[in-house]
């Protein structure tokens, strides 16, 4: 979804389990022109990097960046802290380790207001598809390459860092799974339209391997419908050209609580893409909203999923497979 190094490599843009219209956070937003995108934390970000940049001492590096980011940071920098960077320490150790990396994505990141318009109108779709829908406020940060988003009851928080892909981009410092997953800034409405459906879920805590997988593979689906794009493509890809092979396999896993073959793992993951389990959520609700008559009901149905064992049957995923 410090998640990667071990978990993190679980996936970036692994997203976030849901915050869902949380209680005791900030007021309901059901208006999508009125929902604000900060990017006030890459600002910091930079000033602080720039900073330390002069500084040859660790500590002092360190210093500056809990002082000049995450001290300055917004709401949701903060709760992207606690869920992700965890510490200045964590991050100076991220910036270390790939500091060609780093020093590539600032024009990327400082382009991620030119992505509004793409953002707020899939925003705009999904209030056409889902009335009750909640729009909270987006916020950017950078973060240590351990996630592309997630959520908290103050907003989606978006790693900006793993949204700086470019023809020019050094790879040499990057793990494998990073480069299978980096995106450039364009996909940045992707991956917000995927963490939307995940503030905007009801579900009860997945317990398995089909829960999870349909929690993730809704937000990729709806997610799709809204934005006309995916975070998963490799994943897509992939699935579509061996599909029958992969539900022979899900089946036999599917309701225990083990997700280790399916999800977050981009450390294990051997001869074919990570997180497939997003995947074949994404067809299980594909397959119910393509069979359902009412569609805007279908997506209602989708976000409110109280049963996944009788989600995955009414789907008639299996049964009738498109």
């Amino acid at each position: 979804m410090v998640r990667l190094l071990v978990r993190s490599a679980l996936y970036i843009v692994l997203c976030a389990l849901p915050a869902a219209a949380q209680t005791g956070g900030p007021q309901v937003n059901r208006d999508p022109q009125k929902v604000r995108f900060i990017t006030e934390d890459i600002d910091n970000f930079w000033r602080a990097y720039d900073l330390a940049g002069k500084e040859s001492d660790r500590a002092k590096r360190i210093s500056i960046y809990q002082t000049e980011y995450l001290d300055k940071g917004s709401a949701g920098l903060a709760d992207f802290v606690r869920l992700r960077i965890k510490s200045a320490k964590d991050l100076v150790a991220a910036i270390e380790t790939q500091p060609k990396y780093y020093a590539s994505i600032r024009p990327s990141t400082l382009r991620v207001r030119e992505m509004e318009k793409g953002m707020r109108k899939s925003f705009r779709n999904f209030k056409k598809l889902y009335a009750d829908a909640v729009f909270p406020d987006v916020y950017f940060v950078i973060g240590v390459s351990n996630t592309g988003g997630t959520t908290s009851k103050n907003g989606l928080l978006i790693g900006a860092e793993m949204y700086g892909l470019t023809p020019r981009t050094p790879r040499e410092e990057l793990a494998d799974w990073m480069k299978a997953v980096l995106k450039p800034v364009e996909k940045l409405p992707a991956i917000v339209a995927h963490e939307l459906i995940h503030f905007n879920q009801h579900y009860p805590e997945p317990k398995t391997l089909l829960g999870k997988s349909i929690q993730e593979g809704s937000a990729d689906f709806i997610g799709e419908l809204i934005s006309d794009d995916t975070i998963n493509p490799d994943q897509k890809s992939y699935g579509d050209r061996h599909e029958a092979e992969l539900w022979r396999e899900f089946q036999k896993e599917m309701n225990g609580a083990s997700v280790a073959n399916w999800m977050y793992n981009g450390l294990s993951a051997k001869d074919r893409p990570t997180d497939l389990g997003y995947y074949m959520g994404y067809k299980i609700c594909r397959s119910y909203y393509k069979n359902a008559r009412d569609k805007r009901q279908a997506i209602r149905d989708i976000l409110e999923i109280k049963d996944f064992p009788a989600f995955l049957a009414a789907s008639r995923y299996g049964v009738s497979q498109d």
